[in-house]
């Protein structure tokens, strides 16, 4: 038997247990795991409440993690765990993954690092390079600066050749963490903003039209961005932190023709997933890109699980077996 922490009861948090060794069928490969995240995705499918369905129980949560293959050779490995039923994921000592899951990581990369960065720094990646389109030279704003995937914005940002990048978050301390990471300004998003204050207040600190923003929020945020964006500027859209709708203006979007793109990490393709994986983990090995995480031991998977989803944390939780 090995360790892993078992889901039992969705809305509740997993608890330490023990699961047969896992056996990898055809295609598959052995993964002994060394860290895994505690992600926004393991705790919605976990809910019970995501368009995945209610999964079965009970099953080990990790929708991704890093770990060494037989040869000792460091990977990051992603899995279908409470999206598909019957499928343990990686918060456990060992598991068995599809090897189009399993990307090979460079010599010399933190694995907790990578176990934070993970998917989110594959959604920053991907939504600047593939459907935002970011070109040297352009103005940036980074709505949601304070999360793994805005802090991972910032720094791409700036290693995709931004001119300009403008971050935007609640909390001083995240503001301040995105001028660290790179930021050339760093906006308050408030309790009472509208549209209008917001765009003002983004005006003043682009310095000029903006020609592309990643939105991980909605709701007032996105709308008083398209209000800066350059004509023909675009804004990528993946996520609803803020709210699951909008108060976007018909004649905004048209009078400057704007676009508005959707993206998610589902549409990637098991190449491209391993190609933006692989340029994330080559910027952090190299030590060009970060993020704000917590290491927490495995045998405290169920508290952090609960810090985590409430919102207690520094950072991403990442835990190590």
């Amino acid at each position: 038997m090995i360790r892993a922490a078992l889901l039992t009861s969705c809305g509740a948090p997993p608890v330490l247990g023990e699961r047969p060794p896992p056996v990898p069928g055809d295609g598959e490969v052995l993964v002994t795991v060394e860290a895994v995240p505690i992600t926004p995705l393991d705790l919605l499918c976990a809910s019970g409440t995501s368009y995945f369905g209610t999964p079965a129980t009970p099953y080990v949560p990790g929708v991704q993690g890093v770990g060494r293959l037989a040869d000792g050779g460091a990977v990051w490995f992603g899995t279908s765990a409470g999206m598909r039923s019957g499928v343990d994921g990686g918060m456990a000592a060992a598991v068995a993954v599809p090897a189009d899951d399993v990307v090979a990581l460079p010599a010399g990369v933190p694995l907790t690092l990578m176990a934070a960065l993970g998917l989110s720094a594959v959604a920053a990646h991907a939504a600047l390079t593939v459907a935002g389109g970011l070109v040297p030279g352009e103005r940036v704003v980074v709505l949601g600066a304070g999360g793994v995937v805005g802090q991972a914005a910032v720094q791409l940002a700036r290693l995709g050749g931004a001119r300009r990048v403008v971050a935007v978050a609640r909390s001083a301390a995240a503001r301040a963490r995105a001028e660290e990471l790179g930021a050339d300004a760093a906006v308050p998003l408030l309790p009472d903003d509208d549209v209008a204050t917001l765009a003002d207040r983004l005006r003043r600190a682009t310095d000029g039209p903006v020609d592309l923003v990643l939105d991980p929020v909605f709701g007032t945020p996105a709308a008083a961005a398209l209000r800066v964006l350059r004509p023909g500027g675009r804004l990528v859209n993946l996520g609803s932190s803020a709210g699951a709708t909008a108060p976007v203006e018909s004649a905004v979007l048209r009078s400057g023709s704007l676009r508005m793109v959707g993206y998610t990490n589902n549409a990637l393709s098991t190449r491209e997933r391993a190609a933006s994986i692989a340029a994330v983990a080559g910027h952090a090995a190299a030590g060009r890109l970060t993020a704000d995480y917590e290491v927490v031991p495995f045998a405290d998977v169920a508290d952090a699980w609960s810090r985590q989803a409430t919102g207690a944390t520094r950072g991403r939780v990442v835990l190590v077996l």
